[in-house]
């Protein structure tokens, strides 16, 4: 880490997961097959495991709302253009409100903060289902729905994120984060699976039910933390403006914090292809099947994110945090490339896989990073600023790839990309030192 930086964390870190609930200092080195296996220490800390077991059942009922909307959009207007309208209609209010909830987490009490949020993402998951009971077919009400619910996620991120480095002691944020992201990254590809089964079964509008149930045991969770208020002089802040400003101004000044966010720009704007899989399950890969094609196209990333969450004891506990996001930005690069440069469905898929593990490395260092790095007190402006990035980075692909693919080809495009990623992420470590220097 550099020594500029250090002062700023090292009084935070001294009080991370101390207490009752903080495991002991020291753990026995793990052996055998063991030393493979995803680190579960965080969830001895009963805190932490309340709020990530939470987690577990939302991450797959939230996707059964994912797959309603646009479904309900699609049979009301029979036009995907219409979905994309809503998918911009979600998107405008979480930007927002996730800068303006950083800020608001950094003043607040950041466990009364998640039992207003929760509720108000419950609450809309109800009148999601009133309106689909209701038959009122509706797609501007649909799409007020949609933008109130992802409002109150953008509000609910990141004090979410924010009160883990509150909860668990500062080695341990690494398998914290293997934990968390391997949950939602199941749910990606449970969530979708269960919704097409359930959906001739049981109807549509029992899907938004599911989810706002689901959300009830997260409400139960959050109650069960404890207290989160702002440390320090925080407590005498109003969240606003000038608040949101001084988080941009605080990236600034901590180049690592920068280099933290730019590696995702770089990884998901250049490199994240999936605007191009229609395209290549009918074109490159259509004698397999274009439907199956696109499935196992789309399935990846997440099958491989899942894996690298099961095997992270390989990886959580690296202290070289910046040179772990680096190489697994390098490897998503030359993943992508790989899958670009394949004939073959099985090899591309297998080179998703391998870009899917390191997404999932990436995710788990930089988040370490920006919750090590930060203090507490900026910690929820850094973490509106990664749901953004993060939200904002593959929507931004989507359009690069989808208009470099109709130019040079999709391959071409998907290659070309990688090897973007791979040029630009080497040139931003050699020229800022800061990242390739930090660890903890």
């Amino acid at each position: 880490m550099d020594t500029s930086e250090s002062s700023s964390t090292e009084t935070e870190r001294s009080g991370t997961g101390t207490g009752p609930d903080a495991p002991a200092a020291e753990d026995p080195p793990r052996r055998g097959w063991r030393r493979w296996a995803m680190d579960t220490r965080p969830l001895r800390i009963p805190a932490y495991r309340r709020l990530w077991s939470s987690t577990v059942v939302t991450a797959v009922g939230s996707q059964l709302t994912a797959v309603a909307v646009p479904k309900q959009i699609y049979d009301i207007t029979h036009s995907s253009a219409w979905v994309g309208y809503a998918s911009l209609a979600g998107l405008l209010p979480m930007v927002a409100f996730a800068l303006w909830g950083g800020a608001v987490a950094d003043t607040v009490d950041r466990r009364k903060l998640l039992l207003v949020t929760n509720t108000g993402i419950a609450a809309t998951s109800l009148l999601f289902w009133a309106q689909a009971v209701s038959g009122l077919d509706s797609v501007v009400v649909l799409m007020v729905l949609l933008a109130l619910q992802q409002a109150f996620f953008g509000l609910n991120a990141p004090a979410r994120t924010a009160s883990i480095a509150r909860l668990v002691p500062a080695e341990q944020l690494p398998a914290a984060n293997a934990l968390g992201s391997t949950v939602m990254q199941t749910g990606l590809v449970a969530g979708p699976l269960l919704a097409g089964v359930l959906i001739p079964v049981i109807g549509l509008p029992e899907l938004y039910l599911i989810d706002a149930l689901a959300l009830c045991v997260t409400v139960w969770a959050v109650v069960r933390l404890p207290a989160l208020p702002p440390l320090g002089e925080a407590v005498a802040r109003r969240a606003g403006v000038r608040e949101i400003a001084a988080g941009f101004r605080y990236i600034s000044r901590h180049k690592v914090l920068l280099l933290s966010f730019l590696a995702d720009i770089v990884a998901m704007v250049f490199g994240m292809p999936r605007a191009l899989f229609p395209e290549l399950a009918a074109h490159t890969y259509g004698s397999y099947g274009e439907g199956f094609a696109l499935g196992v196209l789309f399935a990846g990333i997440p099958v491989g994110a899942v894996l690298g969450g099961l095997f992270s004891g390989v990886f959580s506990r690296a202290r070289r945090h910046g040179w772990m996001v680096i190489g697994a930005v390098v490897g998503w690069g030359v993943a992508v490339a790989g899958f670009g440069l394949s004939g073959n469905l099985w090899l591309a898929v297998a080179c998703l896989v391998v870009a899917g593990v390191a997404d999932m490395v990436s995710m788990v260092f930089r988040g370490a990073i920006l919750l090590s790095a930060a203090t507490d007190e900026m910690r929820g402006r850094m973490q509106g600023v990664f749901t953004v990035v993060v939200a904002g980075g593959p929507r931004l692909a989507d359009v690069l790839h989808g208009t470099a693919g109709s130019v040079f080809g999709p391959r071409a495009a998907v290659a070309g990309g990688g090897a973007l990623v791979v040029v630009a992420m080497l040139a931003l470590a050699g020229a800022v030192p800061a990242l390739r220097r930090y660890r903890i």
